[in-house]
């Protein structure tokens, strides 16, 4: 299965299948909407100091020189949200239009918009009911200054609510899992000063336009701890993040049902526990409460505790992970703890997916680096290659570096720091912040400055600049282009069909989709050959695997004949 071209696509469709089920009569119900009664609803206005800086009273929007959103915000839930909104509102815009402008795109036929409405009006029925009530104030004020272009759409409320169920939308009706996130973390003998280290990939796609505007939110709130997360306009949630008491939480998607209800977003989970916990058991206790309708792994290292274990949450299910007398943990998309054992989806996803190759690799990775540092970490999180350092074409699942990943992240908690990646993918420079030195100041004025420490810069990755990272660009363009011919039933030069195996020759995907385009033509010889080829290289899934050696057994009969 060709996870980019197939999954993603789809995938986005069901981005905006909470907005298509708004409009068929759910947006005239606002039962679900929060009592603000409380709150003061008057914010101080932002100042534009520059194109990349806008300051409204103590909380603030700059842009560093890697091209990443640096935002401070402070206050109750209601001024948090109201304040992001108000200086985040360009990004909120673009990010809204990311996702809603593939609705037409990707779902033009009216009939079957009319069925998704129905449908999801149906399943979300009662998430309100599992959002704490301080999430949906502070959603409510972001929602403030949500575009007016969707408005016909739905009431902006509601629509930015269901926004934070999307990713597990999509992730139950589009088996999101095979597009996966890997991490890893070491303490004690396994790093260089026995400090705890974690490292995450976040390879969630959305599009290129989805991954170009990053924000690294800094959260001071009113009641509870101090946090960082990396997140994107018109996000409230946390997918990747460590607060002030050094407590890290990142997500990891496992192998879902389809629910018949949903329920509570898993990145409102983490925010939960990444705002009022500060140790593992403080983090278990909120999951605990927490009703999920999609199967995650929740990564939780711990400055306190000085380790990291795993939560792993399903709608009808819940274990904790740990390996005993060990100093390190490895999570890719499937279950490890005794709860999960005999779970038939978890044993046929390890068996059918690309999720035990990333946790062998991993493995491989960590036992070949006796004592683990930040820039290390950083070295595996960029890694390309297969087991044995196999070259497996580059954009393979398998690979650690898919050369998709919307972030990266290291995590020292003990020293309360923190890197993210820059773009593009893992690539650019990882941008080093103190949380410790942040936190301490209220950065009354950002004129200009920025909150990353130069000083703990990881430096560029040079495959950017190499003729492989260039024929990669060139592979997914010729992707693009190959993958319309065949949806059009259009015909191409042979040169672009050459071109397309040149520029990544050990991707079994290049040869597939040439096969794929010439069987249309019915050049029956030349598929066949492509095919073939496909089948000698690392293929991705078992699914994958089955499908080249159907298309291989057909293509036989036609030739024959």
């Amino acid at each position: 299965m060709n996870i980019k071209k197939r999954i993603i696509p789809r995938f986005l469709c069901y981005l905006a299948l909470p907005f298509l089920l708004i409009s068929c009569g759910i947006s005239k119900s606002l039962k679900d909407v929060p009592d603000i009664s409380a709150y003061n609803s008057d914010i101080t206005q932002r100042i534009q100091l520059s194109d990349t800086t806008f300051v409204a009273g103590e909380s603030f929007l700059t842009k560093n020189k890697q091209g990443l959103w640096e935002f401070y915000v402070t206050g109750d839930p209601l001024e948090r949200g109201l304040l992001t909104g108000h200086l985040t509102q360009e990004l909120f815009h673009n990010q809204e239009h990311a996702f809603l402008s593939k609705v037409n795109e990707l779902v033009p036929s009216k009939t079957k918009q009319n069925l998704l409405r129905k449908f999801l009006a149906w399943f979300n029925r009662k998430m309100y009911l599992h959002v704490p009530e301080e999430y949906k104030t502070e959603i409510y004020g972001l929602s403030r200054y949500a575009s007016d272009t969707y408005n016909h759409i739905a009431d902006p409320y509601l629509r930015i609510l269901y926004l934070h169920g999307a990713h597990d939308i999509g992730h139950a009706l589009q088996d999101l899992a095979l597009v996966g996130c890997s991490s890893f973390a070491a303490w004690g003998d396994k790093t260089e000063d026995g400090s705890l280290i974690i490292g995450r990939n976040f390879d969630f796609y959305a599009g290129d336009d989805f991954a170009k505007e990053k924000i690294i939110a800094f959260t001071a709130p009113n009641q509870g701890h101090k946090f960082m997360s990396v997140t994107w306009g018109g996000m409230i949630g946390v997918v990747s993040g460590m607060n002030e008491h050094g407590l890290t939480v990142s997500i990891n998607a496992g192998k879902s049902k389809i629910p018949l209800i949903a329920k509570t977003p898993i990145s409102i989970v983490t925010r939960e526990i990444l705002q009022y916990a500060s140790t593992i058991e403080e983090a278990i206790a909120i999951a605990k409460k927490r009703q999920v309708f999609v199967s995650e792994s929740i990564f939780v290292g711990s400055a306190k505790d000085k380790k990291a274990i795993l939560i792993e949450v399903s709608p009808k299910n819940f274990g904790v992970y740990e390996v005993p007398n060990s100093n390190q943990l490895i999570c890719s998309n499937h279950f490890q703890s005794k709860p999960y054992a005999n779970d038939k989806k978890n044993k046929a996803h390890i068996k059918e997916s690309h999720s035990q190759y990333r946790y062998e690799r991993m493995q491989e990775l960590l036992q070949q680096t006796p004592k683990l540092t930040p820039k290390i970490a950083v070295d595996i999180l960029r890694n390309k290659e297969g087991l044995d350092n196999k070259k497996i074409g580059y954009g393979n699942e398998k690979a650690l570096n898919q050369l998709l990943a919307h972030h990266a992240i290291v995590f020292k908690p003990e020293q309360r720091l923190v890197w993210v990646s820059s773009n593009p993918y893992q690539l650019g420079e990882f941008v080093g912040y103190d949380l410790n030195k942040i936190f301490k100041n209220s950065y009354k004025n950002a004129k200009n400055t920025t909150l990353a420490d130069p000083h703990l810069t990881i430096e560029k990755d040079s495959f950017q600049y190499t003729t492989a990272y260039k024929n990669y660009e060139r592979y997914r363009q010729l992707k693009d282009t190959i993958s319309t011919a065949i949806n059009t039933k259009k015909s191409l030069s042979p040169d672009i069909l050459k071109n397309i195996q040149d520029s990544n020759p050990q991707y079994w995907e290049a040869y597939y989709i040439a096969g794929r385009y010439y069987e249309q033509q019915k050049n029956y010889i030349a598929a066949l050959r492509a095919f073939q080829q496909a089948s000698t290289k690392e293929i991705t899934t078992f699914q994958d695997q089955q499908k080249i050696e159907s298309y291989i057994k057909k293509l036989k009969r036609k030739v024959k004949k």
